[in-house]
């Protein structure tokens, strides 16, 4: 299969997977119970395919935003090609559809008794828990670093206010400033995403403030689709962008957020107009309180059916896991939301889960009519996941203009039908 059919295929190979591959499902046992936290990639699609699974299902999603604002496509805000209504999505639909939408956050949950505790009090039971909690920020990892710092040098490493506030400082910048990203050690949230981001910021800069620079200190030797994004940099804004490793001292360790200042391993400061602290990660509160996940932070699970390895009866999808080589993408989350719903239905009926086959493609804008993509296919076993091998690859290098033109169309085509399949 060609780089070009291979991307075309997979890039509506998610839904066809879990649809057509989806089995017969007769449910014997009246009214069982599935509670799904987090209204996300993973939460909202997993609680689609539970419905669709089994009708007679009782789901229960649980999330405490009334809109869900996409961490996909919101560069694109960031950039000024989007507004941030465009990547806004209510939960009405998936009521519509017989989901009990609770519009609380989790608490607590109580393995023991099977159930979750809501914030506002209320206890909801289950028979199976599926979780898909997405990330939190470490707080001081980053010396200097910390919730009121994040005010002035934001992340926007979640979607939503965040994001207005770097799109606002971007627009108050002076031309000839200097934009800093302070980029994460893996693993993090979408491993393209920071280079994404200098790619759109990098575009408005072109066309409304020429003289200004980018510089981005990377806690990391290279980076997902590397090759791609800097032949794209040379070409689309030459000279604009400076990228600078950890090997060559390009790690944050500290920041003043007084003077803008961003504080490399070895001492080196540099002074920024606007300053993007992208700190390292871990999984959300309400994972790591009920034993989800381990020394690391993250939840280690069981790749054939995302149950956790800690925690039995739960099922941890999307950015919490430990599910390399799967990236902590959007796509992957919403592949694994699937794998879970399945495999919670065939375990309340006693049977083996379904074979978990997962797919992944993370699109990146980096200029008008100009896309790169990365894809790949995962097969799940118990001991762990592994990427079928030539299932997928990186846009290749040589492509011409026509091809990267192509490539930014089916980057939208995957954003609008990944966004219709979860929220309707």
């Amino acid at each position: 299969m060609t780089s070009l059919s291979r991307r075309r295929f997979l890039a509506g190979a998610a839904g066809a997977s879990a649809t057509f591959g989806m089995p017969a499902i007769v449910y014997g046992q009246a009214a069982a119970r599935v509670v799904v936290i987090g209204g996300g990639f993973g939460g909202a699609t997993a609680a689609r395919y539970l419905k669709k699974a089994s009708p007679q299902l009782q789901v229960t999603l649980v999330e405490p935003n009334r809109r869900f604002v996409t961490c996909p496509y919101s560069n694109l805000v960031i950039g000024g090609w989007r507004k941030i209504d465009s990547i806004s999505f209510g939960y009405d639909r998936l009521a519509k559809s017989g989901i009990t939408v609770a519009q609380d956050s989790a608490a607590a949950i109580e393995h023991d008794r099977k159930r979750v505790r809501l914030a506002g009090g209320r206890m909801l039971p289950y028979d199976r828990l599926i979780v898909s909690p997405g990330i939190d920020i470490r707080w001081n990892a980053i010396a200097g670093y910390d919730e009121k710092a994040a005010q002035a040098m934001p992340h926007a490493w979640r979607a939503g206010e965040q994001t207005l506030v770097l799109r606002r400082q971007l627009e108050s910048m002076p031309d000839g400033g200097l934009f800093v990203m302070a980029a994460p050690a893996n693993p993090f949230r979408c491993p393209p995403g920071p280079y994404e981001r200098v790619s759109m910021i990098a575009s408005y800069l072109k066309q409304s403030k020429p003289r200004s620079k980018i510089l981005i200190l990377d806690a990391k030797e290279n980076f997902s689709k590397q090759p791609l994004f800097q032949d794209a940099w040379a070409k689309l804004y030459p000279g604009m962008i400076e990228w600078v490793p950890v090997g060559k001292d390009g790690k944050v360790v500290k920041v003043d957020v007084r003077t803008k200042t961003l504080e490399s391993e070895f001492g080196q400061q540099h002074k920024a107009a606007v300053a993007n602290v992208i700190p390292p990660q871990m999984a959300a509160k309400i994972a790591r309180d009920s034993g989800l996940a381990d020394q690391s932070g993250w939840c280690p699970i069981d790749a054939s059916s995302f149950e956790s390895r800690l925690v039995k009866g739960v099922h941890v999808v999307g950015d919490a896991t430990i599910a390399a080589p799967m990236p902590k993408s959007g796509f992957a989350a919403s592949s694994q939301g699937k794998v879970a719903a399945l495999a919670s239905v065939a375990m309340l009926q006693g049977k083996t889960p379904p074979a978990a086959a997962m797919v992944n493609t993370c699109y990146s804008h980096v200029g008008k009519d100009y896309a790169i993509s990365v894809a790949g296919v995962y097969r799940g076993t118990t001991e762990r996941l592994i990427e079928v091998p030539d299932s997928g690859g990186t846009s290749p290098r040589q492509w011409d203009d026509e091809n990267r033109r192509l490539e930014s169309i089916y980057a939208d085509g995957w954003y609008a039908s990944i966004t219709s399949e979860m929220f309707g």
